[in-house]
């Protein structure tokens, strides 16, 4: 992607940001939209054309905006959500239609309780019981809106059906039938995408945590935690790390080894921000990633086109 210039920035920060405030709009009134199921094919197909851009920069900016969303979360986490199932059914090499299906699982999954996940990331005390309720009945509950607005894709229905029911994970993966290995994909980026994320009563976990908690909790289902560490990394682009000797830096660009990528550091040993921030790839010796951090890490204020330069120039010169 030819990515150089400040407006170019803007315009591809507004679109993901667009895109968002679109799928929120959808999530939050869902029977006040005409040809819902349409709807949410020009998002899907919107996703898409975003990622084909540049999927390390798409990466960089969803990230970004998961962790500073003026939307709500429900939409924040929706397309995260199905960003991933989208990379994961990519290199799983999943049929186009299970792809579909899953993807479009992932935007509607919790569209039964938009604004409870909205409360509940600000609420500080436990689900009452009404609100336990509400959670517990939400699958069941979306699936009957989707059919109501005319969606009539049955893989869907039941993807969204059992994205919580962990009843069937006793079999191998590739023994599944297809609503239930869906399902347990969706699980799996369900419970990832919500650790990366912040709440009211605790900062979002650092991605590499997350993604090395999903592993260890796959059991049968390794390939499912392989596949999303191959597709977006340890440290997705967008995510914060610490390095060997204490400098602080942004992930920018994925690379042949998930725990290697580029990066641009941003805060020197002694604490003291980098102008301008520099490039180092960790494959080419040097500082190693020591830890990831929480995006609370990150400066403030920090010039993100400048950053996501540094990153075309290194696709274009390897």
């Amino acid at each position: 992607m030819k990515f150089l210039t400040e407006q170019d920035y803007e315009d591809l920060l507004g679109l993901w940001a667009d895109l968002e405030a679109g799928l929120g709009i959808i999530l939050a009134s869902p029977a006040s939209i005409q040809e819902f199921e349409k709807r949410v094919w020009q998002y899907d197909r919107w996703m898409q054309g975003l990622l084909e851009l540049d999927t390390d920069v798409g990466l960089y900016l969803l990230f970004q905006l998961a962790t500073n969303s003026a939307v709500g979360y429900s939409a924040s986490h929706a397309l995260v959500s199905a960003v991933l199932c989208h990379l994961i059914a990519l290199e799983l090499k999943l049929p186009q239609s299970e792809r579909d299906s899953l993807v479009h699982a992932a935007f509607t999954m919790n569209l039964a309780m938009t604004a409870l996940q909205d409360q509940l990331t600000g609420q500080i005390e436990k689900p009452t019981a009404l609100q336990q309720e509400a959670i517990r009945t939400h699958p069941a509950r979306a699936v009957q809106m989707l059919a109501d607005m005319g969606v009539s894709d049955k893989l869907w229905f039941d993807i969204v059906t059992l994205h919580h029911d962990e009843s069937a994970d006793q079999s191998e993966l590739q023994h599944m039938p297809p609503a239930q290995r869906l399902a347990c994909i969706m699980r799996m980026v369900d419970r990832y995408a919500a650790m990366i994320s912040p709440r009211q009563t605790r900062e979002g976990r650092s991605a590499t945590d997350s993604a090395r908690s999903i592993i260890k909790s796959a059991e049968r289902h390794d390939e499912v935690a392989q596949a999303l560490v191959r597709s977006v990394g340890l440290c997705p682009p967008g995510t914060y790390v610490q390095l060997d000797d204490k400098e602080v830096a942004v992930v920018l660009r994925r690379s042949a080894t998930p725990n290697q990528p580029f990066v641009v550091i941003l805060i020197n040993p002694a604490g003291r921000l980098l102008n301008p921030p520099r490039l180092h790839l960790i494959s080419n010796g040097g500082p190693g990633i020591k830890a990831a951090l929480s995006s609370s890490a990150a400066p403030e204020r920090l010039n993100h086109h400048l950053i996501l330069r540094l990153g075309v120039r290194a696709a274009l010169h390897p």
